[in-house]
């Protein structure tokens, strides 16, 4: 089991415990240093034989991705699809509106729901940050609760889309088996996906559940504004408006407005811009796309415009912005296949 301190949570910021028991299984570094964790040194090991090189690389099971940064990055825009983030290493701090989410080996993050937000990253050469993303699929989260024989009640507040949560042994155990797993193709095609399964229940039945459980549901607001956007996922080249997106959600309109901003800490139509814009950037990175094309794949008529709201957000020209995200993440080649209209995720 992989031997995690356990940090507590108060108004989305981490505060370590004042206790501390080292078990008797860890040995000290021979250095003076801090204890050395065997189980947290094999976790390390697996991490440079599957994902050595810095950004985001695919596992070779659907949804599981191992996030890499071997330099500190600052704090910058990013979307991540509905997801579990379990840091192993390094620190990572996410900001949402005046929300402040610290994530680190004594954490995993909850995205109940695609959102747009900014984050820094905590690393170095010696200690890189590492992470396992899994995507949260709400089919199989349907088939738990099914399976639960669920009966809880509705929540009595409405829950957040983004929560941080200290890690339990039972979470950190299967994280440790998943990684095992996926190191050898057998294993990673017969158990991996039975232990991503675990991974969904422990979560699903853990603190932060209620999120992921609204969002399958339309009964409360946080469900219509899930229901708005995976919406927007689905069609976000297209022409949205407002109107249509309060009226699919059964809101009138200044309900949907305000309970959009509570969910995602901004705008209907300036999520939809957003979304656009980060999907624009992963088609230039991975497919090679200029940024006329991108602008017009995701649903721009004028590059000028596409150009300068890029950069309004991003903070660099789109030519300028895929060469940084090379260069930091050390890109591959451009792919060959055409890109699936899916949520995007960037370390």
């Amino acid at each position: 089991m992989l031997n995690f301190k356990h940090y507590s949570l108060a108004r989305h910021y981490t505060v370590m415990s004042t206790r501390s028991v080292e078990p008797a299984s860890v040995e000290r570094d021979p250095a003076g240093g801090d204890p050395v964790d065997p189980a947290q040194q094999r976790l390390v090991e697996l991490f440079d034989t599957l994902a050595p090189n810095p950004g985001v690389t695919r596992s070779s099971l659907e949804g599981v991705n191992l996030m890499r940064a071997n330099v500190p990055m600052p704090r910058m825009p990013v979307m991540y699809e509905p997801c579990i983030v379990i840091v192993c290493q390094g620190r990572k701090r996410g900001f949402l509106g005046d929300q402040v989410f610290q994530y680190d080996a004594q954490q995993y993050l909850v995205l109940s729901v695609p959102l747009p937000f900014e984050c820094e990253t905590e690393a170095s050469p010696e200690e890189p940050f590492l992470a396992i993303s899994v995507r949260v699929d709400l089919t199989m989260v349907a088939e738990l609760l099914m399976a639960l024989n669920e009966t809880q009640g509705a929540t009595q507040n409405e829950p957040l889309g983004i929560y941080s949560t200290p890690l339990d042994p039972a979470l950190s155990n299967a994280v440790q088996r998943l990684m095992e797993a996926l190191a050898s193709p057998l294993d990673a095609r017969i158990l991996a996906p039975g232990v991503v399964r675990e991974i969904c229940y422990r979560v699903l039945t853990g603190e932060q559940g209620d999120a992921i459980r609204a969002a399958l549901t339309h009964q409360n607001h946080f469900g219509r504004i899930a229901k708005a956007l995976r919406r927007i996922h689905a069609d976000y080249h297209g022409q949205l408006d407002v109107d249509t997106l309060a009226s699919e959600a059964g809101m009138s309109l200044a309900v949907f407005h305000a309970q959009f901003k509570a969910v995602t800490a901004t705008s209907p139509m300036q999520y939809v811009k957003t979304t656009r814009l980060h999907h624009a950037r992963l088609l230039m990175v991975q497919d090679g796309l200029n940024a006329g094309a991108a602008a017009a794949r995701v649903g721009y008529e004028s590059a000028s415009q596409f150009s300068r709201e890029f950069k309004r957000l991003f903070g660099l020209s789109p030519v300028d912005e895929v060469k940084r995200m090379r260069t930091v993440y050390d890109a591959p080649p451009p792919r060959v296949v055409k890109p699936v209209a899916r949520y995007v995720t960037a370390v």
